[in-house]
Order: C-alpha cells, then structure tokens, then sequence
C-alpha cells in the first residue's frame, strides 16, 4: 500500500478507536436516550433523543457515531424493524455529523436553533423512504407524491417537535453541559 494512502487512512480513522472507557460512556448513552424515550412516549414529538445526541456527539466526538447505532438497532428490536426504522438509519447519524461540524459553538440560542430546525426538518428527511416506496408503485411521479403527502401531512406534528426541541434544549444545554465538563 501506498505510504501516503497509508496515512490518509490513518488519519481518518484517528479518534475512532474505542477503549473500555468508550464502552461504557456508549452503553450508558444509550441506556440515558432509550430511557428518556421511553419516559416521553405518551407526549406526541416530544423528546429527548436530539438533546442527548447533540451533547453527547459534543462531549464523546466522533465516537457518539457508536451510541446512536446502538440507538437505532434496540429501537428496531423493541418496535419492529420497518420504513421509520430506515429513516432512523440516516436521521440520527446525520445530526451526529451537523454537530461534529458546529462542535466549537458552545451557545445555548445555537444549539436550541439546530435543534429546532431539526425538528422541523424531521418529517422532510424522513419522507425519503417513501420515495422509493411509492415508485415500485407508479413510477418516479409517484414516488415524489407519496413522499411529499407523507411529509405534508406531518408537519403539524414538526412544528410540535421543532418548538418542543427549541425549548428543551435552550432550558437543559447550559447545566448538562456544566455537568458533562465536569465528568471530562
């Protein structure tokens, strides 16, 4: 192999390496998402699933990647394994990756925002799926149809999440993250 693909590799998987510590930080994310999850499941798009992904991809980095896989597989285990569960697939690494990118801001308004938008966003991301749904069913055409009435009709339950998001992360990020500094 070449000496300087050699490093390239190295260089991107620098800080995914996982020590027993990891381990447990990443059992323990997951056990704190699915739990307030579950605590939350009688309110309708309120949750606390973004708020821990966000902080917990600002204190573990990149290696928070492994705690919403876990996420993502008991929910399969626990609800079925079905089309929400493909967009759960994608949804929730991507927010891992938008906060990577913004790790540095440490404003509370900032992180309510992407939350928030987040949230909105939610049904829109999420209704990719159905575009491959509704074309094995009547072509490209029908695809968009089925993913945009998907979409439409959610977004009363988006701005639920959007607003619910907004508001959980503005009142928790300061004393979670004061605390999170601490354990570091």
């Amino acid at each position: 192999m070449d000496t300087g693909l050699k490093m390239k590799k190295r260089q991107f998987f620098a800080g995914w390496e996982v020590t027993p510590k990891d381990i447990a930080l990443i059992g323990m994310m997951i056990a704190v998402i699915e739990v307030c999850k579950r605590a939350l499941d009688f309110l309708p798009n309120v949750e606390l699933v973004t708020f821990w992904v966000i902080m917990f991809t600002l204190f573990l980095g990149k290696k928070a990647v492994y705690g919403v896989i876990g996420f993502v597989l008991i929910e399969g285990l626990v609800f079925g394994f079905h089309v929400w569960w493909i967009m759960y697939l994608y949804i929730w690494p991507a927010l891992v990756v938008i906060t990577l990118i913004f790790r540095k801001n440490e404003s509370a308004l900032f992180w309510a925002i992407i939350s928030g938008l987040f949230g909105f966003l939610f049904g829109a991301a999420g209704s990719i799926p159905y575009i491959f749904i509704g074309t094995m069913d009547g072509g490209l055409g029908n695809g968009f149809y089925t993913a945009f009435s998907w979409w439409i009709t959610g977004i009363p339950w988006d701005f639920i999440h959007g607003i619910a998001n907004f508001v959980i992360m503005l009142v928790l990020y300061m004393p979670i993250r004061k605390v999170m500094k601490m354990m570091q």
